[in-house]
């Protein structure tokens, strides 16, 4: 005997060739979703409504679909409209994953690996990219989740995928802190930047240099700055006052970055002090420094403000 058992999530993996979709499917799959890559649109309604064996293990089990602009009769257009009507006419709990990813570095991943972009077979990868992000232009307006891979490493991608999609209803936003430089780029995926370069450079202190914000000598320097006090007690309100209305809101995940001109001081500082203050409200944020590891460079860090080796600039 069989029966028909409605999905408990069904998640719809899209984005450009080369983002990471089979690195997210494979993931998904290890964290114990079913899933079906290329599955036609034509094919989704019938998929969803077979039946599984009476006592399958599948009942309830959650569906990720990959699907991109290889799969037969693609229509982001249609794909989004026939999304809709799924989730208002039938009640089907549909999100949309878009991976996204720089066409520079879309373009790197390919000579590296040397394959083809699907769309551009006999013409440069930079023509295939160009094609596909106009044809996915409407699946990434109507995405429910965007993740850019620009700076991501599959295992980076795949741990973020674990933190966003591994529980069914977290009672707090899954919450990531962390620190960057300025000169290196801004994170793509920040939802909220603070800048720290306002705050006591470290960097032009030559027994503070070689050291990072994680040191405490570092940390008492930049907390002697005037402004250090009020302005962190500051941030950190504003975020306990926030991320309540995010998680209200059904925003599932949150990233906070602190900038500072070189990332090794100011702002790894100040990530790992907000962080513990999160911890202390019940959250529990996972803290990455991004550019810790870079050496520290003056050309980077700008100039000391008046020549001072207390004050500067950058870093």
């Amino acid at each position: 005997m069989t029966t028909t058992s409605r999905p408990r999530r069904i998640l719809l993996v899209t984005g450009m060739s080369g983002a990471g979709k089979s690195t997210a499917l494979d993931t998904f799959e290890d964290m114990g979703w079913e899933v079906v890559d290329n599955l036609p649109l034509s094919l989704l309604e019938r998929l969803l409504g077979t039946p599984l064996p009476k006592g399958s293990d599948d009942q309830g089990r959650p569906l990720a679909l990959g699907i991109d602009s290889r799969t037969r009769g693609f229509d982001a257009a249609a794909i989004a409209r026939r999304i809709g009507q799924l989730r208002e006419e039938h009640g089907h709990d549909i999100e949309i994953l878009f991976l996204d990813c720089g066409g520079a570095e879309l373009q790197r991943r390919y000579s590296e690996t040397r394959r083809r972009h699907p769309l551009a077979q006999d013409r440069p990868a930079a023509d295939g990219i160009v094609r596909e992000r106009e044809l996915l232009a409407d699946l990434r307006r109507s995405a429910d989740h965007l993740i850019d891979t620009t700076d991501r490493t599959s295992n980076a991608l795949q741990r973020e995928l674990r933190q966003r999609f591994g529980q069914d209803e977290p009672a707090k936003p899954t919450l990531a802190v962390m620190s960057f430089g300025f000169s290196r780029g801004i994170p793509r995926d920040a939802d909220l930047v603070f800048d720290m370069r306002f705050l006591r450079n470290p960097h032009w202190d030559p027994q503070l240099r070689p050291l990072t914000g994680i040191d405490a000598a570092v940390g008492d320097h930049i907390a002697e700055d005037p402004a250090y006090e009020p302005a962190i007690s500051r941030i950190e309100d504003l975020l306990l006052l926030l991320l309540p209305r995010y998680s209200a809101e059904g925003k599932s995940y949150v990233t906070v970055a602190f900038g500072c001109t070189g990332g090794r001081h100011r702002s790894v500082h100040v990530a790992e002090r907000v962080a513990a203050r999160l911890r202390a409200a019940g959250f529990s944020p996972n803290v990455a420094h991004r550019d810790l590891a870079t050496a520290p460079h003056d050309s980077m860090e700008g100039k000391p403000n008046n020549g001072s080796a207390k004050h500067g600039s950058g870093g």
